[in-house]
């Protein structure tokens, strides 16, 4: 939470309703392409978890698809209208060493006119939708971006390396039942969207499963299930549907600082002392490494492939924008950060301003605040954001 401007008295408040049910279904976990892939040995678990079984494609075809190069994922534009069918190989990744970002359907995709008829006439009528339009193409949603971004950084690692393991690997979570999720697999592989699983579920908290797919950072529409996410020990933020600009590469993250990269130890003695008594704080704390904040373990993982490349060459871009006063409060932050190892390409200490204008600027992929009054100034400007609550 930005300590500047704490007292936004909008701070907090619950997202609309819409965005606080998904739709039940069976569990299931269908990966792209299933006629093709076989089923591996002695089993039902990925990485010792209860989530369907492990997909394997036939060694022939695999090391044919390692030698391929993967294809662009037409990142500069986003319509419908102008992208073709890609057909786009898997790669095989291994999560112990991957960063696995599981989104939901209602994330990575327009579904809000199906979710509404979901909560009007329920789970049935929204199943025969969905089943009547298999066909019909998805908009994208306001992780598409994120994701396709991505795939991108994955590109440019396997050019360097075929054989680096440290990738992005994407895997869709959905209460959706397998019948309902047709639609969603065929827009997913229409983009050209490298996910290595599919995951259909019916448990009212899937959440429970993200540990199980070392899952490093979960992008959902639903509240409840980040705050249960959260409480998991699993990076995780609120997506809400929005018209976005179509960013250009290279992928471009933004973290606020307070309570999303850093702990909110400093917020609290805002709340009880005011902005003086933060300010005191900081000077007498500025040698003391502030605490981990709920997205710094995706944060870290992200800065471990963004040193695979020169600051000239990656694909990766991170910045760091947060209301701190640079004069008072800035050094313990940059201290922080190279304790924990972890480099920034560029901060903004924004002393209480608006975010919005040099989002705006900016441009990210993604950007990360526990304030919604910040998520509301990026969403005027078009910029993609993911709201961390701190009130779970």
């Amino acid at each position: 939470m930005p300590v500047a401007d704490a007292a936004w008295p909008g701070h907090g408040a619950s997202p609309a309703a819409a965005y606080t049910s998904q739709q039940p279904g069976e569990r299931s976990c269908t990966p792209p392409g299933s006629s093709s892939f076989l089923p591996a040995r002695g089993g039902g678990n990925i990485n010792g978890g209860v989530l369907g079984k492990v997909w394997l494609l036939p060694p022939d075809r695999l090391r044919r698809e390692r030698r391929q190069r993967l294809r662009p994922s037409g990142i500069k534009n986003h319509d419908t209208s102008v992208m073709s069918p890609m057909p786009n190989p898997t790669i095989l990744k291994d999560p112990s060493e991957a960063l696995v970002i599981a989104v939901t359907t209602r994330a990575i995709f327009d579904l809000e006119e199906e979710h509404k008829l979901y909560l009007e006439k329920g789970k049935e009528e929204y199943t025969r939708h969905q089943q009547a339009n298999q066909d019909k193409l998805l908009p994208p949603g306001t992780a598409f971006a994120f994701i396709q971004a991505a795939q991108y950084v994955n590109e440019k690692i396997l050019e360097s390396n075929p054989a680096e393991k440290n990738l992005f690997d994407i895997l869709v979570l959905s209460n959706n039942s397998p019948e309902s999720g047709v639609r969603i697999v065929n827009s997913a592989k229409h983009y050209g969207l490298e996910i290595s699983k599919f995951c259909f579920v019916s448990d009212e908290d899937s959440t429970q499963y993200l540990k199980s797919h070392s899952v490093k950072l979960f992008l959902s529409a639903d509240r409840t299930d980040v705050c249960n996410a959260l409480q998991r020990g699993v990076s995780a933020a609120l997506v809400f549907q929005q018209d976005v600009q179509a960013p250009s590469t290279p992928l471009r993250v933004v973290f606020d600082g307070d309570a999303v990269l850093f702990s909110d130890e400093t917020d609290q003695v805002f709340r009880e002392q005011g902005l003086e008594g933060a300010v005191q704080y900081e000077r007498v704390m500025e040698a003391v490494p502030m605490g981990e904040g709920p997205l710094k373990a995706f944060a870290m993982h992200l800065g471990k492939i963004r040193k695979k490349f020169s600051q000239e060459e990656s694909p990766i871009r991170t910045y760091l924008v947060t209301a701190r006063s640079g004069r008072d409060m800035g050094i313990r932050a940059i201290k922080t950060l190279r304790e924990w190892g972890l480099a920034i390409d560029e901060a903004f200490f924004m002393d209480g301003a608006p975010k919005g204008p040099i989002l705006a600027q900016i441009q990210p992929h993604i950007f990360f605040d526990d304030g919604l009054h910040n998520i509301h100034g990026a969403q005027d400007v078009g910029v993609p954001s993911a709201w961390v609550p701190s009130c779970c």
